[in-house]
């Protein structure tokens, strides 16, 4: 979406969001790039290494990624580009020399699962493609229920990017293209599952699919800056002790394993990669405006 769209839509907004004020600052407000230059400038990235408590685990980030903490990164997420609310957001990785609310932008989303040791044995025999008609079936079946909660139908197209398992560093990866109704272009949700001891970080990068190319490359930089602590780390499971998932690789990918947690968990991982065109929908940005500027909705009753 280009920035004068961006600049209309914001426009057409403010004048149904704010209450109205003098002249002057009726001027400054109808300044969309202002406004984007000011929630811009609100984030706090941190960079360098960051510890993530609640994973156990350590980024070490280079000079390619920023790191936003759990409450910025809902920012972003839910006031900015209209996700429904998650606490189980850690963080967001955003590529360094580009701003969040930029046309090619993208970003890399931290969650954490402690179900328990996921176990690698089934690596070898999974029948990805196979997998990928089931998703298909289900990804289709459940149009209407998400049309009911008022999202818009989605197709998983195929793999941009098939499974593919390091068995040595215990990291799993793989992307999905899909097409959103009333989407101009198809969008990538590009999935890393980073395996511990206790459960595994999901990383889960949001783009289109026109910047297919730069999101890998910058994921296989990603991939590389996870290490969880010692002491929690894959190779330091104990069978006599520790908890064991109830699935395995498969289920990773298929998202079974966050089936369990209702129809907004699986609508979340989609819902993100709707951030290029949700960027406009009113709830999204009255709540950035609302929040961000302190001002009323004027239509209020």
């Amino acid at each position: 979406m280009s920035k004068t769209v961006f600049a209309a839509a914001f426009a057409v907004l403010l004048a149904l969001t704010i209450a109205p004020a003098s002249a002057q600052e009726q001027e400054q407000e109808a300044d969309p790039a202002e406004l984007v230059r000011q929630f811009n400038a609100s984030l706090h990235y941190q960079s360098g290494d960051v510890a993530i408590a609640a994973a156990h685990a350590t980024l070490h980030l280079d000079g390619g990624f920023r790191y936003l903490a759990s409450a910025d990164s809902r920012r972003v997420l839910e006031e900015l580009w209209g996700n429904p609310p998650d606490e189980d957001v850690l963080g967001m990785l955003v590529p360094g020399g580009i701003e969040i609310t930029d046309d090619n932008s993208w970003a890399v989303v931290l969650t954490y699962s402690d179900d328990g040791y996921v176990s690698d044995e089934e690596a070898a025999k999974i029948d990805y493609s196979e997998m990928l008609k089931t998703m298909q079936e289900e990804t289709a079946a459940a149009n209407d229920e998400r049309e009911k909660a008022g999202y818009g139908r989605v197709e998983l197209v195929g793999w941009a990017s098939p499974p593919r398992y390091d068995a040595e560093h215990k990291k799993l990866h793989w992307a999905k293209e899909l097409s959103f109704s009333g989407a101009e272009q198809h969008t990538v949700n590009y999935d890393i599952r980073a395996l511990g001891r206790g459960g595994y970080l999901s990383m889960n990068a949001v783009g289109g699919m026109a910047d297919l190319a730069s999101i890998q490359q910058g994921m296989n930089r990603v991939i590389g800056m996870v290490e969880f602590d010692s002491g929690h780390r894959y190779a330091d499971f104990d069978e006599s002790t520790d908890k064991v998932a109830g699935y395995g690789l498969a289920a990773l990918v298929a998202g079974a394993a966050a089936s369990k947690m209702g129809l907004f968990a699986k609508l979340g991982v989609l819902l993100l990669s709707l951030k290029k065109f949700a960027v406009f929908i009113l709830v999204g940005i009255a709540a950035l405006l609302k929040k961000l500027f302190g001002k009323k909705d004027s239509s209020a009753a």
